[in-house]
């Protein structure tokens, strides 16, 4: 039985963002939205003492930002083609063969964690929003810039203290790279669902 596969439309026709404003604000229908990217720390190699201050951090950032904040945690594929080039070509200028067998076991450590795609990068974004209501659509935008702006300050306060590095993202096209390739990962892991199921008819 042949599987009917409907045609796919384009990204934008589905997304419910209508524009991303010169100051990095997303205007959707219902709520204007800005992405901050912020920078982990490495909670495992902290002391005792240090992580109890982390924890004690938090707690206040909790508290103190009672508004609506979505996590948004993006993985990427690293290329490790570069790494690869650069081995090969120290390879080729020793001349001790043991340093050799190290530098090729190495390149096929390399390539088989890249094959079972356990080499990935990580990117941590908060999402921050104003909601408004039909009345408010037409609100003006330095209103809704300064309330998204004491939101942004809040967090990037709190997690200071926390260690953490937020950055707002101001970048027309920063952000579409981060939309597009959210919402491609999505679109490759339906693929392969779909694939799997015409498989069996």
């Amino acid at each position: 039985m042949k599987r009917i596969i409907p045609k796919k439309g384009t990204t934008q026709s589905w997304i419910p963002i209508e524009k991303i404003l010169e100051n990095g604000i997303i205007k959707t229908k219902t709520k204007y939205i800005k992405l901050l990217k912020v920078t982990p720390i490495n909670y495992n190699l902290k002391s005792d003492l240090e992580k109890r201050s982390i924890l004690n951090s938090y707690k206040i950032f909790l508290k103190t930002c009672n508004f609506d904040i979505q996590i948004l945690i993006q993985s990427s594929k690293e290329n490790l083609e570069k790494n690869i080039f650069i081995i090969r070509k120290n390879i080729q200028e020793k001349e001790n063969k043991y340093l050799k067998n190290i530098s090729e076991n190495y390149i096929q450590y390399i390539n088989k964690i890249n094959s079972n795609k356990k080499s990935s990068s990580k990117n941590f974004y908060l999402i921050i929003s104003k909601k408004i209501s039909k009345e408010e659509y037409n609100e003006s935008i330095e209103i809704i810039k300064n309330d998204l702006k004491e939101k942004y300050f809040k967090i990037k306060e709190c997690l200071s203290r926390c260690g953490n590095t937020v950055i707002e993202i101001n970048y027309k096209k920063e952000i579409l790279e981060i939309i597009n390739s959210f919402f491609n990962v999505r679109k490759n892991i339906n693929e392969k669902i779909i694939k799997k199921e015409d498989n069996k008819y």
